[in-house]
């Protein structure tokens, strides 16, 4: 008869451990889904006139515009019709423009105005405050473990 090692006795069966890992995961998808609502929440300021899914949209014209509605619509991951009203809204707002691609008529293409720059900023910068006011409350030690862990999230993040 042999005997298993203690280190044997106690490790999970791989079924436990792949559990593990699921219920790590619902766990984290959870947390952090809520700590970007809340942070979302914290930076539209409350004299802003505009939705979380505006906002997302004129983040998403900021970093890739000029932009066709329909590459918005599939980056943000709506259909078109949606992302047509709301750009429309944030044309009326004057925080996009939009422009007729010179090469096709029939292509139009949408870029943040200064209005539209300055919003974002004013609400990254409520965003930011949030989270550092929220931090402050935590110990070195904790920020430090945070801060060890954004590599690791990050990695999630990156393409297959």
């Amino acid at each position: 008869m042999t005997r298993s090692s203690p280190a044997a006795a106690t490790a999970p069966a791989p079924a436990d451990a792949d559990a593990g890992v699921a219920e790590q995961a619902a766990r984290m998808r959870l947390t952090v889904a809520r700590l970007h609502r809340r942070a979302r929440q914290e930076a539209i300021g409350r004299d802003d006139d505009v939705s979380p899914s505006r906002l997302a949209a004129l983040a998403t014209i900021e970093k890739r515009g000029p932009i066709t509605l329909g590459a918005l619509a599939a980056e943000e991951q709506v259909q078109p019709p949606s992302m047509t009203r709301i750009v429309a809204r944030l044309e009326e707002q004057g925080l996009v423009t939009r422009e007729v691609d010179a090469s096709d008529r029939r292509v139009a293409r949408v870029r943040i105005t200064p209005a539209g720059a300055a919003l974002l900023a004013r609400n990254r910068t409520r965003g930011n405050a949030f989270l550092a006011q929220r931090l402050a409350g935590f110990t070195d030690d904790e920020r430090a473990a945070l801060v060890a862990a954004l590599p690791l999230l990050e990695r999630i993040l990156e393409d297959d």
